[in-house]
């Protein structure tokens, strides 16, 4: 049955995340009792909420390592686009396609780009990138969200403080997941490749447009050597698209709920401030702040993943 799995991993990552929730509200309720007189001045209530207290943390995480294991995939789709700030926000976007590719490659993950679209002046509309890693998704997934750059570009005569924008989206790719997709509802278009890649991909009709009819989700793949490559390589980014997908149709049904407890991948505020001039990241979500951003564009962001990972 169409979507099935990906329905029934919603709702069991739904309840999973619930309880969750519950649980921890239930240890606050108990620890907050360890400071009630009435509660500590009798041995016997004492031990049974602190009985009940270390159960509740028992609970809570294998509940934790259970979301782990199944919101986790060891490959992940990052989608980074231009945002508000024209040439500048291109650049931008480029500069953290490098930091992702400086990253992978100082932890031994495998990176290739899927797609791409340059400016004149060497930025990025956008760009898409496949990352392999082992539980990658867990390592990436909250990198989704609106980076925002402060900076005066090299361009600015009057020495003007630039705001530009990049939106960053990771997409896991389910490997166990059956996504049925009919033939007729797929579009292909066929074009030569303008990517890298050497003379076979760019003389040769192999870069595919791929467009899902029922849900208009459009992918594009341009740097594999062969038309079949392509083919194969868009649609796991669609595969990996219409999971997304399904997941947010589910949010919209179930309300605003899940989102105010677990918040949304996609959000569209933003989540990190890279202010050249103060030579500061800071990270909104959990209002931390890191310096010396030249060594965080070369991809030294392990210290910022491991944190925001740990506090979100």
């Amino acid at each position: 049955m169409r979507f099935v799995n990906i329905w029934v991993l919603c709702f069991v990552l739904f309840n999973l995340f619930m309880t969750l929730q519950e649980l921890k509200k239930r240890r606050n309720e108990l620890g907050a009792m360890f400071s009630d007189p009435a509660i500590i001045s009798n041995p016997d209530k004492i031990k049974s909420v602190s009985r009940e207290y270390n159960e509740i943390n028992k609970q809570i995480s294998e509940s934790e390592r259970t979301i782990v294991k199944k919101d986790n995939s060891n490959k992940v789709i990052i989608e980074i686009r231009a945002g508000a700030g024209g040439d500048e926000a291109a650049l931008f976007a480029s500069e953290l396609l490098r930091m992702y590719q400086l990253f992978a490659e100082k932890n031994n993950f495998k990176i290739k780009i899927i797609d791409e679209s340059k400016t004149s002046i060497g930025g990025y509309k956008e760009v898409t990138v496949e990352i392999n890693g082992k539980e990658i998704y867990s390592i990436f997934k909250n990198e989704s969200g609106i980076h925002r750059v402060q900076r005066i570009p090299g361009t600015e005569k009057n020495g003007r403080l630039h705001t530009s924008t990049a939106t960053v989206a990771v997409l896991p790719v389910m490997e166990n997941l059956q996504i049925d997709i009919k033939p007729d509802e797929l579009d292909y278009e066929i074009t030569k490749s303008g990517g890298p890649g050497g003379q076979n991909v760019n003389k040769r009709m192999t870069a595919v447009r791929l467009i899902h009819k029922p849900t208009g989700i459009i992918v594009k793949s341009q740097n594999e050597r062969s038309l079949e490559q392509n083919k194969q390589t868009a649609l796991q980014v669609l595969k990996a698209k219409l999971f997304k997908f399904k997941q947010q149709e589910q949010d919209r049904e179930l309300g605003n709920e899940r989102k105010e407890q677990i918040g949304n991948a996609d959000r569209s505020e933003k989540i990190r401030t890279y202010n050249f001039p103060q030579d500061r990241l800071t990270d909104h979500r959990i209002n931390k702040k890191w310096h010396n951003l030249p060594s965080i564009m070369q991809g030294n962001i392990n210290e910022i993943i491991k944190t925001t990972n740990q506090e979100l």
